[in-house]
């Protein structure tokens, strides 16, 4: 806890806007003592030296730098105390929006409401350090040793990286040989420059070099019974032919790959019915073992027909009253029982990775046949990502491809051959095509939506935990954080993350072999590695006064909690993200963080000058503002000229999912007329950071606006708003809306009490 602070006013960036020495002059006056240091420098970023010198002569503890937001220049105040910001400028004199003419301060020359604004965020932020404390380190042992989940095309390239960087692998196939589905592809699609024409896999060589690495110990035959313990102390369980083996690890790269999705979604296209329609995926085993007889192949990526069936059988699925919904469907062959979308999806998912490859397979069956056999290209959509534009280029000059857009509205068998009907075609007419054999798209399914393939041995279960938004995918936030899961210290590479091309599968295996190295050196060290990376800080219990009522454990998004037979949370600090959700949920309030805390918080609401006057001076909204999307959104839209109502004070807090209800009592018992949560979107539009801590507040925010409803307050006082970091051009708009319900409901009834 801070005892003597120093406090420094950068004039370069915010002295245009407020009269900097009568504000520094109220802070000294203020806070005395607790303040030793009060200076106004002409930039702050030349004054790190001044700083350090001030630190040592006056052994100040806390240094709070007054000016541009910490997300703009922070890195540059490495100081040997705690160090705090104050967000004077894009928050406080770039946002400022003049309501109605208010009169000038005599005192500072600037808008009496922005000299007012500026001294509560002063005040917040003393409070704020002084409630803060030094973390101290919650280090592991850090074993450096990376285990590889999945031998396939993805493992055998992140075993081989990991090794190559200095660390020992175990990797894990549960096949009788290394490889997987690469076996199955005669050529792949290109890997190099300059992304023209297809090339070997050479997944021998990839083998073979797994094997012959003194650092990788390959086990194949092999399935994961348990992994427990956390980052940089794993305990791994295996079971092998010759029985089980425990090892310890630091990390773990997910690559078990995916499964066929079961042909019953594309029955309606002839899969699973007639021999002469194939997925793509088969088609590749039937050229590796040269079993491919057809002289005219149709590649077929529209899948209306199939999805239109699904949909139809889903819908009649539902509609069907309970007792017949239980009895076994007719037609069982046909598999659709309470049919799905959802599971359709995974062919939707899937067509970039069709689509390559089937321009591939139609190139291979070309050149195997000297050109003899034609081939036919019929999309809805064809999704070539990235480069391989190159190639997809290529591929529609190439003899013996033909390529055309075209609605499939059938595919029927006709004697010895399969027919398939074709409308809105790119030649201008509506046409049958004869051909020898079908070949469908391969619905990539992702081995975690089939069985466990970790085992975790969690509180929380032995799998991830199912949010019904990715179905079955491993990956916790594809925009901002690509091949971490939802379980710290394994991270997800390849087609069990997303369907992906064989390079994008090379370069994802690279990708979270980086992140497992992080991973483990930021455990040694005792800090996070995402998204806070680098914080030293993790959850504190009071187990004293902790009533087991495991609300933490059952919320926390990651896992960081189990606890005992009573109920007793057991922290894995490790596991840790620093969110702070676990305090959030907590009704006792036992659980805190070094530097970000129930009571610093709290500290800070009530450190606001709230006027009595609600019509002569305005109301005051409290902003609990999410620290990776609305704080960087209210930050752009300052620094853009974008300002909001002066009514309102915001703190940054790291998730709404850290939001306890205790602050929002004490904000409407110190007399704010109105409280808004501004964090991440969650649901179908999921962006949080925190996995649901937004889906989180927001149910806590129903028992709010219950306990609001007893004393006698309007619940629309406290709002939830949703908003992602590129929408700064709404946030001003939201707040200023939210303002105006307030002026309009009058005065929290609690006001000057």
């Amino acid at each position: 806890m801070s005892g003597k602070i120093g406090v420094y006013f950068d004039q370069q960036n915010i002295g245009g806007g407020l009269d900097l020495t009568a504000l520094a002059e109220q802070t000294s006056q203020k806070w005395g003592g607790l303040v030793p240091v009060v200076k106004v420098v002409p930039v702050l970023a030349l004054a790190v030296s001044e700083i350090k010198a001030d630190i040592e002569a006056q052994e100040l503890d806390g240094v709070l730098l007054c000016g541009a937001s910490p997300r703009v220049d922070s890195e540059i105040y490495r100081l040997p105390v705690q160090v705090e910001f104050v967000n004077l400028r894009e928050q406080c004199v770039q946002a400022y929006k003049n309501p109605d003419k208010t009169p000038v301060d005599t005192a500072n020359g600037a808008p009496e409401l922005l000299a007012i604004m500026a001294r509560d965020y002063v005040n917040m932020g003393v409070v704020k350090l002084q409630k803060s404390e030094v973390p101290d380190s919650a280090a592991v042992t850090g074993v450096q040793r990376v285990l590889v989940i999945g031998g396939g095309w993805t493992g055998l390239t992140a075993a081989a990286e990991a090794a190559e960087s200095g660390y020992e692998v175990v990797l894990v196939e549960k096949a009788e040989k290394l490889g997987g589905a690469a076996n199955n592809i005669p050529m792949g699609s290109p890997l190099v420059s300059p992304w023209t024409d297809k090339q070997p896999t050479n997944v021998a060589d990839k083998i073979s070099k797994v094997l012959g690495n003194s650092k990788i110990a390959v086990h194949m035959n092999t399935r994961m019974e348990k992994l427990e313990g956390q980052p940089g102390e794993f305990k791994a369980t295996f079971v092998t032919p010759a029985g089980a083996q425990t090892i310890d690890v630091g990390a773990v790269v997910l690559a078990t790959g995916w499964v066929p999705l079961d042909p019953q979604y594309l029955s309606s296209m002839g899969l699973g019915q007639s021999t002469k329609v194939v997925d793509a995926a088969t088609f590749g085993k039937m050229l590796v073992a040269d079993q491919v007889n057809a002289r005219r192949i149709a590649f077929v990526l529209d899948t209306t027909i199939a999805e239109e069936a699904v949909k139809k059988a889903a819908e009649e699925a539902e509609a069907a009253p309970a007792e017949e919904a239980a009895k076994p469907a007719e037609g069982e062959e046909k598999g659709f029982v309470k049919a799905n979308l959802e599971s359709f999806r995974h062919v939707t998912y899937s067509n970039a990775v069709n689509s390559v490859g089937m321009l591939r397979l139609a190139n291979t069956v070309c050149e195997k046949t000297n050109d003899t056999c034609q081939t036919f290209i019929l999309y809805k959509d064809m999704t070539v990502p990235g480069i391989l534009e190159r190639f997809y280029k290529k591929m529609q000059d190439r003899l013996g491809v033909m390529m055309t857009k075209a609605d499939v509205t059938e595919i029927r068998e006709a004697g010895d051959h399969m027919v398939v009907s074709c409308k809105n075609t790119l030649l201008g007419m509506d046409f049958d095509l004869d051909v020898d054999l079908v070949v469908v798209p391969t619905g990539l399914v992702p081995t975690t939506a089939k069985d466990v393939t970790v085992c975790f041995d969690y509180r929380q279960g032995p799998d991830f935990p199912d949010l019904n938004l990715f179905d079955g995918f491993a990956d916790s936030n594809y925009i901002c954080f690509p091949y971490e899961t939802r379980r710290t210290g394994v991270y997800a590479a390849g087609c069990v993350r997303q369907p992906l091309t064989m390079d994008a599968c090379e370069e994802d295996a690279k990708g979270a072999v980086l992140k497992a190295m992080q991973c483990i050196e930021a455990a040694s060290h005792g800090v996070a590695v995402h998204p806070r990376s680098g914080d030293l800080s993790y959850p504190v219990f009071n187990f004293v006064r902790c009533t087991q009522c495991k609300r933490c454990t059952e919320e926390c998004p990651f896992g960081a909690l189990d606890d005992d037979e009573k109920g007793t949370p057991k922290p894995n600090p490790a596991r840790c993200r620093r969110c702070g959700t676990c305090f959030g949920a907590c009704p006792e309030r036992v659980i805190s963080f070094a530097n970000y805390n129930i009571d610093q918080i709290g500290s800070m609401i009530r450190e606001v000058h709230v006027p009595k006057d609600f019509k002569a001076d305005g109301p005051r909204v409290l902003i609990l503002a999410c620290e990776n999307d609305a704080y960087p959104a209210l930050d752009m839209a300052g620094a853009r000229n974008k300002p909001w109502s002066p009514y309102c004070r915001i703190i940054p807090v790291r998730c709404l999912g850290s939001v306890n209800a205790i602050w929002v009592s004490d904000a409407m018992s110190k007399g704010y007329d109105g409280v808004m949560l501004l964090g991440c979107k969650y649901g179908d539009d999921y962006q949080c950071h925190f996995v649901k801590g937004s889906e989180i507040c927001a149910r806590r925010k129903e028992n709010i606006a219950e306990t609001l409803n007893r004393l006698g307050v309007q619940p629309e006082r406290v709002e939830q708003l949703e908003v992602a970091i590129d929408e700064y051009d709404k946030v001003p708009d939201l707040i200023d809306g939210f303002v105006d319900r307030i002026m309009a409901m009058g005065p929290n009834p609690f006001k000057g009490m």
